[in-house]
């Protein structure tokens, strides 16, 4: 009963992550120091602090102020969180596709942003495809750090298990089964859409 939630957590989440990883990465390569500053400094701040006090500091201390729900509050500390490491990924991934490409580009009449939007991103989607594939199984094993702010996601569900029970050891193995069987699917889908890219061109 705890899948649902799991599922939902970080499926936003990992949109939420896309969209501030991509702000960052093209501000990681930006010309702009200032950007290259805000990067960098989001980067290196948010990759020092361990995701479960985000996760507690968000519910907690934003949550008084803003009156954050669980789900809500879940979502946004792990966007923010793998935001971040996700913003290394593709800005080494458009550092991966090579300077002629964009100067080919320009040359044959396009805008850089059309050169970035037609040339670049698909040669970079190529490249960051498996890491972006690994940062979502991670993401959907961390979320069980969710538990923390009692979010009724497929761990909590087992410790409301074990309570009953005192079954601790059996409940866990099959709380771990759960998530093995569910990352080893991810894994394959996200696979298949390599091969197809790869096989598309």
């Amino acid at each position: 009963r705890g899948a649902p939630t799991t599922f939902q957590v970080t499926i936003m989440a990992i949109i939420g992550a896309i969209f501030i990883g991509l702000f960052t990465g093209l501000g990681a390569v930006s010309k702009s120091r200032i950007v290259n500053m805000i990067s960098g400094v989001y980067v290196e701040f948010i990759r020092g602090i361990p995701l479960l006090v985000q996760l507690i500091f968000i519910y907690y201390a934003m949550g008084r102020l803003f009156r954050i729900e669980g789900l809500i509050a879940a979502v946004i500390a792990l966007s923010i969180c793998f935001g971040a490491y996700m913003g290394e990924i593709i800005r080494a991934g458009i550092q991966a596709v090579p300077k002629g490409q964009m100067e080919a580009a320009i040359a044959l009449g396009l805008s850089r942003g059309q050169a970035f939007r037609y040339v670049i991103l698909p040669q970079t989607v190529k490249v960051i495809l498996p890491a972006i594939g690994n940062e979502f199984i991670s993401m959907l094993k961390d979320s069980s750090l969710v538990s923390a702010i009692a979010l009724s996601d497929i761990l909590r569900k087992g410790r409301e298990y074990i309570s009953r029970t005192f079954l601790s050891l059996e409940t866990m193995l099959v709380v771990a089964l759960v998530y093995l069987v569910i990352t080893l699917i991810l894994s394959r889908l996200v696979g298949i859409l390599e091969e197809r890219l790869h096989r598309n061109g």
